[in-house]
């Protein structure tokens, strides 16, 4: 994408709710979106992050300083379609990849999703850290002041309170790929893909593909459910076991599904990721709080406090379970994040649940934490 005048001009911008304004050119679709903020640290794996429910009422901004040129390949998608707010990066480049079947700016301009170049992603990176997650409105058609874009970016709800399950999850139970003919791939499996005899329940908060993939990997048959699916529903499907995705924004707005978790405690096997965490600690008494410019990447170091050992993990999320709301009596913390000593995962003392804040399945990202998932096909099958 070589259109010199339109970089040179930079007519595109990003407006933070603090008035900084950074000048950009815009590729993908000709629009403007709001959304928080968030830098993601990791170097491969756009598509992924891109696609990821999770950062649905997110404007994402890669660290890495050249994104595109592994263009655009439905293989990677985590989900359906782009469900970021927007993209930016430092430097967009056409794809060079034989894997490639379109570039970025295609991918983004088919999902209605625009994205900004020019941007010194390092200045902007370091702002939310220092300051936090802001509030921010990206506009990519140049049609509004900067001045314009500061107001409804301070005017905007934010993410706070802010049920986006809803948004993003699915509209009908489904039974995941019941042909087999998704879950053996990737060179991830030592052997042929096991039969399918564990019945188990996924709560669809955002859930991604290959955390399906790898549920069906350990043997599980699983049904997904929206996200307002009632326990009585959940129960009457007769599961071994049921599982709670990841999602995005705020888990305090989800009042319907934290219910439903503690209306399932004690009766079946538990496991929580990300989101599914968060409500988790909500339904075992706890709450969450917001983290000042939250874990989003794939290098974050997390220690398992049983073993000692550390895993490099894969997150997205703004908010975290407040360990001293927990009662430790009934729950106990078993992970935490290596740079700032947040709760990371935790697990029920008598009932057979547990849950991790980071993504396990790791699309992009390392293969550290696979052992979760082998983890729940035990705790199910020595329920």
């Amino acid at each position: 994408m070589y259109n010199w005048q339109q970089q040179r001009e930079k007519k595109a911008f990003l407006a933070l709710a603090d008035g900084t304004v950074y000048p950009a050119w815009s590729f993908g679709a000709p629009a403007d979106r709001l959304g928080e903020v968030v830098f993601n640290t990791g170097t491969p794996g756009y598509e992924e992050i891109l696609t990821d429910p999770s950062y649905a009422g997110q404007i994402v901004t890669l660290t890495a300083p050249e994104i595109g040129n592994t263009g655009f390949n439905a293989q990677d998608h985590e989900s359906a379609r782009i469900r970021a707010e927007g993209l930016i990066v430092h430097h967009y480049t056409e794809p060079s990849n034989w894997r490639s079947e379109r570039s970025l700016a295609e991918a983004l301009t088919l999902s209605g999703v625009p994205g900004l170049a020019g941007i010194d992603t390092r200045a902007l990176t370091i702002r939310l850290r220092n300051a936090g997650t802001p509030k921010g409105y990206l506009c990519a058609t140049g049609s509004i002041t900067a001045e314009e874009g500061v107001r409804r970016a301070r005017e905007w709800a934010g993410l706070d309170n802010q049920d986006y399950a809803q948004k993003v999850s699915t509209e009908k139970p489904y039974v995941f790929d019941p042909d087999d003919n998704l879950s053996s791939a990737w060179g991830l499996l030592d052997g042929p893909l096991p039969e399918a005899e564990i019945p188990i329940v996924a709560y669809d908060f955002g859930i991604k593909f290959n955390i399906l993939r790898r549920l069906r990997q350990q043997g599980m048959r699983v049904t997904v459910v929206p996200a307002k699916t009632p326990a009585a529903e959940v129960l009457a499907l007769n599961p071994a076991g049921v599982f709670l995705s990841n999602g995005p924004a705020d888990p305090a707005a989800l009042s319907y599904a934290i219910g439903n978790i503690r209306a399932l405690i004690g009766k079946l096997p538990v496991m929580g990721i990300c989101l599914g965490h968060q409500l988790l600690g909500w339904a075992l008494g706890g709450r969450t709080c917001r983290l000042k410019f939250g874990h989003h990447g794939c290098n974050h170091p997390v220690k398992e406090l049983a073993s000692g050992k550390v895993e490099i993990t894969s997150q997205n999320h703004n908010f975290m379970v407040d360990m001293a709301s927990l009662d430790t009596s009934a729950v106990e913390v078993t992970h935490i994040n290596l740079n700032d000593n947040t709760v990371e995962g935790m697990r029920h003392r008598r009932e057979p649940v547990f849950s991790v804040q980071y993504h396990p399945e790791a699309a992009p990202g390392p293969h550290d934490s696979r052992y979760l998932f082998h983890q729940f096909k035990k705790l199910i099958l020595t329920a």
